[in-house]
C-alpha cells in the first residue's frame, strides 16, 4: 500500500464496508456485517449515529449481497470513488463504532489488538481494496484492546451486555441513568403489564404491544410492531427486533426481527434470525451440568471453547422448529433448518437441513421457498428477486458438501428397493470439489448401505466410476449397460 498523501479535502465520503472475513454464518447468510442486530441497533444504525443522522454513510459488501443490501436500505451500494479521494472505511464487525474513528488522519487506522484486524482506517479510495483484504501495511496503526470485530457466530453473546446498555442509553437520551422506561407515543402497553427498571431501561418502541400480565425486566428493548403476548417474562438484556411475537420466557436473547417466538418455553442468551418460528414447547439450554465454558462450532470448523459458561443457540434465518423441540448449549443452527425430531438440536446444524425421526435429509427448495413465503406474507412482505436469488444459492452451497451429500444419497437409496439409474447418485456426486471427495462419498454411501452397482451384469470398477464422474462416458438411461443399483 503507497503512502497516503498529508491532507485529504473534506468532506470524506463515510462508507461501512464488510470485508466477508470471519465465519460468521448463519449470521450473514442474508445480509451483510453491518445488519446483523447485535442489540437494540446494528452496527450501520450506530455508525450512521456517530457521524451523524445528516451524513450519508454508504456501503460496500461482497457481489453475493449487493442486491438484497440494495433493497434494504436507501444508502448507495458499491459505488467506489476513484483515485486520490479520501474515504473513510468503517469495518461493519466492528460492532460498537465510536467518535475515535472521527480523528483518523490520513494513513490510520484502529486495528484489533487480538487479531489484528482492520476497525476503521483513513485512506485514499485507491487503496479500498486492500483495506477489505484487511491490508494493514503502510497504515499507522492505532491499536485498540479487547474484542471489537465479531468474527464467530457466539461473539454476539460476547458483546451484548455492552451493545444494549449503550443502545438503550442512545435511545433514552439517559447513558448514564436513571434507569427508566420509554415508550413511544404509539405503542400499547396493557395496565397490567410489568416494566422493571432497577438493572436498566426498558425502550418500547412505535406500534408495539405489550399484552396483560406481561413482565419485562430491564435492560430490554421492544422493537416496532412487535408484540409481548399474554404473561410473558422477558428478563433482560434482550433485545427484540421489528414485527417479531414472543412469548413464554425469554433472557438474554437478541431477535433479528420478524420472527416469532409466541408460545410457553425457556429461551436464553440466544440470537435469533429473521423469519424464524420456534414452535410452542421450544426449549433451550443456556448452562452445562458442570458450570464449564461451552464449546460451539462454526460452519467448516472444529469445534471450539467460546470462553462463555452462559450460550443458548445462534439461530439462522427462516428456521422452523415443532413443538417440545430441545436446543443444547452452543448449538449452531444453519439458515432453512426445519427440525421436527424428537433428538435435540445440537452442535452445528447444517442449513436447509430436513429432520424428523426417520432422519435428516434435504429440505427441497421449492417446498423451503413455499414456506417462506407464506411466513413472510404473514408480515405483508413479498422476496425480492434478489432474496429469492441468494437463497437458492445458499441452498446450492449448503448441497454442495460432503456431509449433505452423504445425507442426499442415503436418502435416495433408502428408497431403492428396486434398481436405480444411476443419474442422481453420480450427478450429486459431481457437486462435490474434486473427483476424489465425489468418489468417496459414492462410495461410502454404497458400503453404508450394503448396495451393490453393475454395469450390466458386471460389478462396478473404479475405472467405471471414475469415467462416469468425469462425465467421460455418454449414459444412455435406457441402454442394458446402464449402472443400476440394488440391494442384495
Amino acid at each position: 500500500m503507497p503512502p497516503p498523501p498529508e491532507r485529504y479535502t473534506e468532506p470524506m465520503r463515510v462508507y461501512a464496508f464488510d470485508d466477508d472475513l470471519g465465519d460468521l454464518s448463519p449470521l450473514t447468510d442474508l445480509r451483510s456485517s453491518f445488519e446483523v442486530r447485535t442489540g437494540a441497533m446494528t452496527a450501520l444504525e450506530r455508525l450512521t449515529a456517530v457521524v451523524g443522522g445528516d451524513r450519508l454513510v454508504e456501503l460496500l459488501v461482497p457481489d453475493r449481497l449487493a442486491a438484497i443490501t440494495a433493497a434494504t436500505h436507501g444508502h448507495p451500494v458499491n459505488d467506489r470513488p476513484r483515485g486520490t479521494e479520501a474515504v473513510l472505511l468503517v469495518n461493519g464487525r466492528w460492532v460498537l463504532p465510536d467518535r475515535a474513528l472521527l480523528s483518523l488522519g490520513p494513513g490510520q487506522a484502529l486495528v484489533e489488538e487480538e487479531s489484528s484486524g482492520i476497525m476503521a482506517a483513513c485512506v485514499p479510495a485507491s487503496d479500498i481494496d486492500a483495506v477489505l483484504a484487511g491490508d494493514a501495511s503502510g497504515l499507522k496503526p492505532r491499536v485498540v484492546e479487547g474484542r471489537q470485530l465479531l468474527s464467530k457466530p457466539w461473539h454476539v453473546r460476547a458483546i451484548r451486555d455492552e451493545a444494549i446498555r449503550r443502545d438503550l442509553g442512545h435511545l433514552t437520551g439517559l447513558p448514564d441513568g436513571p434507569f427508566c422506561a420509554t415508550i413511544d407515543p404509539s405503542a400499547s402497553v396493557h395496565a397490567s403489564a410489568v416494566l422493571e427498571t432497577d438493572q436498566g431501561h426498558i425502550v418500547i418502541a412505535a406500534g408495539a404491544t405489550v399484552r396483560p400480565g406481561a413482565i419485562i425486566i430491564g435492560p430490554a428493548y421492544v422493537g416496532p410492531g412487535s408484540t409481548v403476548v399474554d404473561n410473558a417474562v422477558i428478563r433482560g438484556p434482550t433485545a427484540i427486533g421489528p414485527m417479531c411475537k414472543v412469548g413464554g420466557e425469554i433472557a438474554g436473547t437478541i431477535f433479528q426481527g420478524y420472527a416469532n417466538k409466541a408460545h410457553h418455553g425457556f429461551l436464553g442468551d440466544s440470537w435469533v434470525g429473521a423469519w424464524v418460528n420456534l414452535g410452542a414447547g421450544t426449549v433451550n439450554s443456556n448452562l452445562l451440568n458442570t458450570y464449564g465454558e461451552i464449546v460451539a462450532q462454526a460452519p467448516g470448523g472444529h469445534s471450539e471453547s467460546t470462553g462463555e459458561q452462559f450460550l443458548g443457540a445462534v439461530i439462522g434465518d427462516h428456521v422452523k422448529t415443532a413443538i417440545n423441540t430441545r436446543i443444547m448449549a452452543g448449538a449452531i443452527v444453519g439458515t432453512g433448518t426445519m427440525w421436527a425430531a424428537t433428538a435435540p438440536m445440537t452442535g452445528w446444524v447444517e442449513a436447509f437441513t430436513w429432520a424428523t425421526d426417520k432422519g435428516t435429509s434435504r429440505y427441497g427448495y421449492d417446498k423451503f421457498v413455499e414456506t417462506a413465503r407464506a411466513m413472510m406474507a404473514r408480515r405483508d412482505v413479498e422476496p425480492t428477486d434478489g432474496y429469492l436469488a441468494r437463497l437458492k444459492n445458499l441452498w446450492r452451497e449448503a448441497y454442495a458438501t460432503t456431509e449433505s451429500l452423504q445425507q442426499r444419497l442415503l436418502r435416495v437409496l433408502a428408497k431403492s428397493d428396486v434398481p436405480l439409474g444411476y443419474a442422481d447418485l453420480v450427478c450429486d456426486a459431481r457437486i462435490c470439489e474434486d473427483r476424489e471427495t465425489a468418489m468417496r462419498v459414492v462410495l461410502k454411501c454404497l458400503q453404508q448401505r450394503r448396495i451393490v452397482a453393475k454395469r450390466g451384469d458386471e460389478s462396478m470398477s473404479e475405472g467405471d466410476w471414475e469415467m462416469l464422474l468425469d462425465n467421460t462416458v455418454a449414459e444412455d438411461r435406457d441402454s442394458p449397460n446402464r449402472v443400476v443399483l440394488s440391494t442384495p
